[in-house]
This record gives C-alpha cells, structure tokens and sequence, in this order.
C-alpha cells in the first residue's frame, strides 16, 4: 500500500481537482449549495446545506448581497459583550493618551512598579485581543457571512499592522467599524476615501506626518505670506519633509497594482496632494489645538492642517491639479485613482481570486472589470457578477481555493456547530497558524494563494489543529453535525460516512478514508523528528492562552524559520479516540484544507 507523505499531502492540495468545461453551473446542486457556503461564507454550520438547498443558492446570494436586510440580532446580543465596541474613536484616543502618561509617571516614580506597568500594557493589548476575538466570533457565528467575508478581504487589501507602535491599538476597532465594514459591498471610492481619512492608515503609512518639503510652499504659508510676506515656515515644518509611503501602497497595492501604468513621480505627486491629511493626536493639549487650527477637532480623528500642504501646481496620472488648493488635492487624487481603468482591473481580479480560483479565467475578469466601470466601482455589482458567473460553479472552481489559516478556524467552529466565543482562543490559533490578525506588519497584506500556506510545517499544524478543534478544548462536544447521539454506537465505518457526508459531502480520498478508520496518520508519526530536523518549537497543548497584542504566539524560533502559515511554533495535537478522532482526523484532512 502505498505511503502517505507530506509530499503526497501538499501534492493533494496543490493539484486541480477538475478539468476545466464551458457548460453553465457545471456543479450538481449539492455542489453548488457546498461550494456557495465555502466561498460566499465560512463555511457550513449544521443546518445550513438544508436551508441553502430549500431557499435555493440564487436567493441565497441575493439575501447575502444586501447584508442590511438580514436579522443579526441574536449574535449582535453576543457582542454588546466587548467592552470596546461601543467607544468612540476620541475616546480611545484618550484612554491611550492617559495610559501613556501614567506609565511615564510610573516610570518616574518607583521605576520599578513592574506590576502597575504590566496593568496598563494588559489595557492596551486588550482592546486588540477584543477586535480579534470578535473577527472571528463574527466569521463563525454571524448571519451575514458574505459581509463578513468581504470584511475579510477588505481588511487584507488595506492592511494596517495592530504592533506599529503608538496609539496603533487604540485606532483598529474604528478602522473595522467605521471604515470597512459598513462600506465592504459599496462604493469603492466611497470605501477608498474612508481607508485614506482613517487615522489607522495615516499612522501606519506615516501619511499623519507627511509635510510639504522645503523645495515646496505651503498651503498655510501662502495664505500668511498675504497678511505678512515676511512670514516664515514653522520651525517643526523646516525639519519635515514629503512621506512617500502612503502614496505608494495606495498605488501599488490599494488601486492600480504594481502594473497599473504609474511611474516614481506619479508617486511624488500623489504624496505631495496628500500632505496636511493627518489626524489629531490624542496627547495635544487644548491650547495647542487652538494654535493650530483644530480647535473643535476630537482626538484620534482626521483633520486636514493646511500649513503642512504643498499648494505648488501637481499632475497625476497625466491629470493636473491647480496650485492653491487644499484638501481638494486629496480628493481629485482619490477620483482618479478609484476611476483609473487598471484600477478597475486590478480589484475585479482580486475579487474573482478570491472567489474562484488562485488563477480565474480572463472571461470573469473581463465581466467583473466590465461591471467595476459600468456602476462606478459598485462592489456589490461586482461580487454579484462573480457569484452568479458560469465559472464560479465550474468544476474547475470546486474544492481550488487553498483556505487560509483564519478560513481553517473559523470553517471548523462552524462545521462543529460551535458557539461565538469571545476568549482570545480561537484568534490564538488563528495566529498559531500563521495568520495572525492585524499581525502582518508589510503594507502588502497576507498570501492570497493556497502555495503560499501550504509547506510541511503548516500542514503538520493544521493536521494538529484538526484533532485540538475535535476536542473539548475548542469547542463542546456534539454530535448535531453528523446524525445525532446514535453515531457514538455505530460502527466506525458508518462513522467514517457521517463525517465524510456531513464535511465533504461524502466525497474523500481512498487515502484520507483509510486514515479516517484506521485512525493513524503517518504524518503525525514523523511530526517530532520533522520538527526537530527544522528547528520548530513545540507548543503544549493550550499553552500561550493569554492574549499577546497582534495575537501572536511566542517567538520560539529565529524569525528565518517564520513563514506563512508555519509561525515557529508547532501545536501539540492532544490524543483522541473513538468518534472525536474521526471528527479531528477528517478537519486535519487534505479535504477540509480546501474551500
């Protein structure tokens, strides 16, 4: 009998499973109700397939489209339990600007109040753990799954990194609040324009500190040189300068791609009209935001200071901008961006990534590109064209998306008909894994291709992970998903059917069935000398539970060995039997890695 290795593993899931066909909605129904509930939400819950199937997957995606229709309100009963949620951006702000001052006066005091210090690092790093915990409380529990699968892929296109430093925490429960989420399936522009105004992404593209450069007048400047032409630049202004990085990422990875037709001094350009775009530090004093100009500004909000804008003449993209204006600047660049043809393309291929395939057929991007343009960046027309497109239900889109680490977590809560949860668990495995949220410090975001995870230190944790999520640590035991209590008196054949039924449908490998009844993974076998041969930790089972900001486990290994989904660490899978190993089996399987 042939061996299964780690090759064969990666073979399995690297591998199309279908040739591709031109026949419309080549899937049967049944594939069609699995594949709609793996891509257009994470996954199915006990339940969902026979619901799916009675209101049909058309409706389905219709109901899904228009999230504001949709009663959430038993899992919004579920979040009234976060502290955060309800707190304003300003007051964040200025509960991190008093949490600063008494660490400093801490410090200056006793110098060694180490338990006072850890009191207030454990307030700020709870704010993070809250909004990752509750990322994935929404993905397994909440009724608006499309939305929060478009939340998803927003909050990796626009990636903001939770450690950058400063108020950093304190600005991410509004940038998923206030900026994505309501905007996840409208207007790009409008969403473009919230991210750009955002105080997370000026912070953590420096755009907040960006001024006109000395070879520049500003805008500010200009408007006194009336009053007084004697009148001189503020001395923290000389010292500034033109902060390229924003302008860059907005580019390259936000709008037009790093084939979009740009060059360097569209960059400049783009990082000049976006000067004096910053926000109002939570540590200014009143008296000092009366001096400039924001005296009615709330902390932690964004605000544009003319003093640090460049009011000199600009073109970008070929498209000029008349010196002497201001925030208008900023706007223009925002309308061409979102409205630039390569823009259009760059997000509808993204999108049909996302959606179909690691590489979709040019004839959905070309649709999707088509209907980006035709309804001026309406992304619900866009994920519409996609959902319902002859290629979304090919065969050859069936079971070809790799799922990343938060899509494992929160398919298997849901297979299992686990409850939310809102310890710091389950964004702990997420980020064990190796896909920490908001923990991906480049602007670039995590993969979005399933080769990009898949290496045999991720799928030996993910093997891992599957028996962790079958046992009770994870989530309470039930028997729901696959047939009832009986189950637990049936054969382990017919076991192996439930699982197999209730998981994939009933469609598996001969291999992945023969480790399903034998109950022995070779892969696990080897797991100790493979770890041991590259160098990875092994972490105790449930070891690490306290929340690290960015939710990250504990750097054990050299940060050479990190890379996606293999963060250094290897999880300890816990030893089960009888039916419970079936179930931890089968979520560790090749099968259950695809959506």
């Amino acid at each position: 009998m042939k061996s299964f290795t780690p090759f064969l593993a990666l073979t399995l899931l690297a591998a199309p499973l279908h040739a591709q066909s031109s026949v419309t909605r080549e899937q049967t129904a049944d594939q069609q109700v699995l594949h709609v509930l793996n891509r257009a939400a994470f996954g199915p819950r006990p339940g969902d397939a026979q619901k799916l199937r009675a209101m049909g997957v058309d409706a389905w995606i219709e109901q899904q489209l228009h999230p504001e229709r949709i009663d959430d309100s038993s899992f919004e009963q579920f979040l009234n339990g976060y502290k955060s949620f309800d707190v304003k951006q300003s007051d964040m702000v200025k509960q991190y600007a008093e949490l600063q001052r008494e660490r400093r006066q801490m410090k200056k005091d006793s110098g060694e109040d180490t338990a006072n210090l850890r009191r207030t690092g454990q307030q700020l790093r709870s704010v993070v753990g809250e909004l990752q915990s509750s990322r994935v409380a929404r993905a397994v529990s909440s009724e608006r799954q499309l939305q929060e699968v478009m939340t998803d892929f927003w909050e990796n296109h626009f990636n903001v990194y939770a450690r950058k430093g400063g108020p950093m925490p304190f600005l991410l429960t509004s940038f998923d609040r206030d900026v994505i989420r309501p905007n996840s399936l409208g207007k790009f522009r409008d969403l473009l324009g919230a991210v750009a105004k955002s105080p997370a992404m000026l912070f953590y593209l420096d755009n907040a500190r960006s001024t006109v450069d000395s070879t520049h007048q500003s805008l500010g400047l200009q408007q006194r040189a009336r009053k007084n032409p004697r009148a001189q630049r503020p001395q923290q202004l000389r010292n500034a300068g033109l902060n390229e990085n924003y302008a860059r990422e907005l580019l390259e990875l936000h709008t037009l791609g790093v084939d979009g037709g740009y060059t360097q001094n569209d960059v400049i350009e783009v990082a000049r009209a976006l000067t004096g775009w910053t926000m109002v530090a939570g540590t200014l004093q009143p008296n000092a935001q009366r001096r400039l100009g924001m005296a009615d500004a709330e902390p932690g909000s964004f605000v544009f200071r003319p003093e640090m804008h460049d009011a000199d003449d600009k073109v970008v993209l070929g498209k000029k901008l008349k010196g002497g204006r201001g925030l208008e600047d900023g706007e223009d660049v925002l309308n061409i961006v979102a409205r630039y043809p390569a823009t259009a393309r760059y997000i509808a291929t993204k999108l049909a990534r996302r959606f179909i395939s690691d590489n979709p057929p040019q004839s959905i991007i070309d649709r999707a590109t088509q209907t980006f343009t035709k309804t001026d960046g309406d992304i619900r027309e866009v994920v519409r064209t996609i959902l319902t497109s002859p290629e979304f239900f090919a065969q050859a889109s069936y079971r070809a998306k790799v799922k990343s680490p938060f899509e494992v977590v929160a398919s298997a809560a849901r297979a299992l008909g686990a409850a939310p949860d809102a310890s710091p668990r389950t964004a702990l495995v997420v980020a064990y894994l190796g896909q920490p949220i908001f923990g991906h410090q480049a602007p670039n975001g995590y993969p979005e291709t399933g080769d990009a995870w898949m290496n045999t230190g991720a799928i030996l944790n993910r093997i891992n992970f599957g028996l962790y999520a079958a046992s009770p640590r994870f989530a309470p035991s039930s028997t729901d998903a696959f047939g009832g209590q009986q189950i637990l008196s049936a054969t382990r054949d017919k076991q192996v059917d439930a699982v197999a039924g209730a998981l994939f449908g009933g469609a598996i490998s001969p291999d992945t069935r023969k480790i399903l009844v034998t109950g022995d993974n070779p892969m696990l076998g080897s797991a100790d000398a493979k770890m041991s041969a590259a160098g990875i930790a092994s972490a105790a089972d449930g070891a690490g539970e306290e929340m690290t900001m960015a939710a990250e486990p504990p750097p054990k290994a050299g940060q050479q060995k990190r890379k996606a989904g293999q963060n250094g660490v290897m999880m300890q899978a816990p030893k089960l039997t009888g039916f419970a190993q079936i179930v931890g089996l089968a979520i560790g399987s090749p099968e259950f890695q695809r959506r």
